[in-house]
């Protein structure tokens, strides 16, 4: 069996030709090849370690767990999809709502575990049926709405709980991290969020040498005088050890919340997919219900001990991009640095110790980010806003899930925010669509633009009578 493990030498092994690309089944000399590694995990850093701290998780466990999805991605894949699976941002809100309403971490990663389980059988599905049935239930305004919302919940987490820290703070990096993604290029670029860290980190430190204690909000949000940085944590952990591992727990309540991050998943899988088959060359459209179930199952696998969920990430496809090296051996490195990293209890402290008004400024950025990647999805599905039956379920949604509207059916039992959002987008859109006139039906298509080569046949005729080309 074919595990994607066995290398070709690309050329000389030293760096490619011109116009040359080392493809997922080459690779340079193992000392670039493990320092390519280590650049992708420079790359992840940033995001990779703030979702665990925002989430309540141990960062430690997330770094570990991101080592050990990434292996299952790459075996489930047989080495044909470059990517490295960290912790996924998407369910920052989901936590944020699950704490809330008084739940654990156990609880938390026990409704994630779920997502992870319905992910899986979700690429179970892809695998048999095709890309149409993602795309048909969930068509371009309804997974760009549901990602809108997702990340614009986040907007109370920031205002309420970092930036009231630290305020000062929290302006300066934003407005650092917001230089960085615009000025700088390649690879400098995809680390932004990890240079607003570090960026952040040394302005806290000169504010406490220059101004002291900060009177302020802490991260219990009681009012004191404390220290913008506590490294204090840092000098007591150990360099080597275990990171803290627990079981999850399971309530309806929050299972429902977290629910609606299968549509994220799924449209982040799939444009991590394309784009990568795009950059190769290679057609990769027989993976993709693969790697959607890959990511399920490594979700479930670090919930169930008490980790974040992961995803693919494309800050390691800006990575790619700018190397021109494809190569999954320096995945492979990549997921090794991760375990290392993961046994540093010193550096899980490290992580641990990013002060409030640092994660202030970046979250102003991030969450925003997020939620217009749904824009984005409607940008590139080219979906028509004037068209009613695109406006009215998504309107509705976005605002339900933006401002937590809460529906109360008995004393034990509501949905608000990020599920009540989405069940509004996802139902409503399909039942007014089931009474709307046929002229409004025919401007959006099932498939959009970047997804509809899935299920086109090798003449490139679509059994699909949406998509206007007139074939049969």
């Amino acid at each position: 069996m074919d595990l994607g493990v066995r290398w070709k030498l690309h050329g000389d092994g030293k760096s490619p030709a011109p116009g040359a690309v080392v493809r997922p089944d080459e690779r340079l000399t193992w000392p670039r090849t493990v320092g390519l590694g280590a650049q992708h995990v420079v790359a992840m850093f940033g995001a990779s370690f703030v979702a665990p701290v925002l989430m309540g998780l141990d960062p430690n466990l997330a770094i570990m767990m991101s080592g050990v999805a990434t292996v299952i991605f790459l075996l489930a894949t047989r080495g044909r999809v470059p990517s490295y699976l960290g912790c996924s941002l998407s369910f920052v809100g989901v936590a944020a709502v699950i704490r809330a309403d008084g739940g654990s971490s156990a609880t938390v990663t026990g409704a994630i575990l779920v997502v992870g389980v319905v992910l899986f059988l979700v690429g179970l599905a892809v695998q048999k049926f095709g890309a149409r049935i993602i795309h048909a239930a969930m068509p371009p305004i309804v997974t760009g709405a549901v990602v809108m919302l997702i990340g614009f919940n986040l907007a109370p987490v920031t205002a309420t709980t970092y930036w009231p820290q630290d305020q000062w703070t929290a302006l300066l990096v934003m407005l650092f991290t917001g230089l960085a993604v615009v000025c700088l290029r390649g690879f400098w670029s995809r680390i932004a969020i990890f240079l607003g860290l570090v960026f952040g980190y040394l302005i806290s430190w000169i504010f406490d040498l220059t101004l002291g204690k900060i009177h302020s909000a802490d991260a219990s949000g009681k009012i004191t005088d404390h220290w913008r940085l506590d490294l204090s944590g840092v000098s007591k952990a150990d360099w080597i050890g275990l990171p803290t591992f627990h079981g999850p727990s399971f309530q309806w309540s929050a299972i429902l919340v977290a629910l609606p991050v299968v549509i994220a998943l799924v449209a982040e899988n799939a444009g991590h997919v394309k784009a990568v088959g795009e950059m190769t060359g290679d057609s990769l459209d027989d993976k993709l219900g693969t790697a959607i179930s890959a990511d399920g199952v490594a979700s479930v696998l670090s919930t169930a001990v008490g980790g974040p969920p992961n995803t693919t990430y494309s800050e390691n496809i800006g990575v790619m991009a700018a190397t021109r090296v494809y190569s999954t051996a320096a995945y492979w490195a990549a997921a090794c640095f991760a375990l290392l990293f993961g046994v540093c209890p010193k550096f899980g402290a490290v992580v641990a110790a990013i002060p409030g008004g640092v994660l202030g400024g970046i979250t102003v950025i991030l969450y925003g980010m997020i939620g217009l990647l749904g824009a984005q999805i409607w940008l590139h599905g080219k979906v028509d806003l004037r068209n009613p039956l695109n406006l009215v379920p998504a309107a509705a949604g976005i605002i339900i899930g933006v401002g937590n509207v809460t529906m109360k059916f008995t004393d034990t039992f509501s949905l608000s925010g990020i599920a009540l959002g989405t069940l509004v987008v996802i139902t409503g859109y399909h039942a007014l669509r089931a009474f709307a006139p046929a002229h409004l039906k025919t401007q959006q298509p099932l498939l959009d633009e970047g997804t509809s080569s899935y299920d086109k046949s090798a003449d490139g005729s679509s059994d699909d009578p949406a998509d206007g080309s007139g074939k049969p």
